[in-house]
């Protein structure tokens, strides 16, 4: 027989305070950034955030638990497609966002240390593909569409492909042999990229 009365929610658990919320998640990123995810703690979070380590297992139940929802939050953050109106002018807008994204300190220090984690960990493989590929996929499919449409691009052009071609270079750069991007270098990537994809 079912019990008719409702349960209470445990007490504090609709209270969860978004700034508190907000300051763990900016810890987080400050954490990975120093110690990497390895050695990352709770304890560590927690006193970057100001806050105890309930506050954070209230809403996380392990850090692994913890990183894979900030990723996936990053990742439904999205890239905003551009819109230039030619294939040279979106490919090259692409390029600016993903070098300065991957050129930022944090980023610079995260991304890396999630990609060998993602490696080593299944669980956590599939959050960091979505944040580091799918929306750049989703963009560069935009992308290509449209050149299609303007006659810019074949019909049937492939946008792994191009994702490939236009961002490869750029993250091998930046997150691999992470070496300081010489001047000129996106005008140089975007006029090879597109004339790769144009052939």
């Amino acid at each position: 027989m079912t019990d008719p009365t409702p349960r209470r929610a445990p007490a504090g658990a609709a209270v969860l305070r978004e700034d508190v919320t907000e300051a763990i998640r900016a810890a987080v990123f400050e954490e990975l950034a120093a110690v990497g995810f390895a050695r990352m703690s709770i304890e560590g979070i927690a006193r970057r955030a100001g806050v105890g380590k309930t506050a954070v297992y209230r809403r996380w139940k392990s850090k692994l638990a913890l990183v894979l929802d900030i990723v996936g939050a990053f990742a439904a953050q999205g890239l905003p497609a551009p819109a230039t109106g030619s294939l040279h002018g979106d490919v090259r807008a692409l390029l600016q966002v993903a070098s300065h994204a991957l050129r930022h300190p944090v980023a610079s220090q995260v991304i890396p240390d999630l990609l060998v984690e993602a490696a080593r960990q299944p669980e956590i493989a599939e959050s960091v593909t979505a944040a580091l590929l799918d929306g750049q996929r989703g963009v560069m499919t935009q992308i290509v569409r449209e050149a299609v449409a303007r006659g810019e691009l074949p019909e049937g052009a492939d946008p792994g492909r191009a994702l490939d071609l236009v961002v490869g270079p750029l993250y091998w750069r930046l997150v691999v042999v992470r070496t300081p991007l010489p001047a000129g270098y996106v005008d140089d990537l975007t006029r090879s990229a597109v004339a790769a994809l144009k052939a």
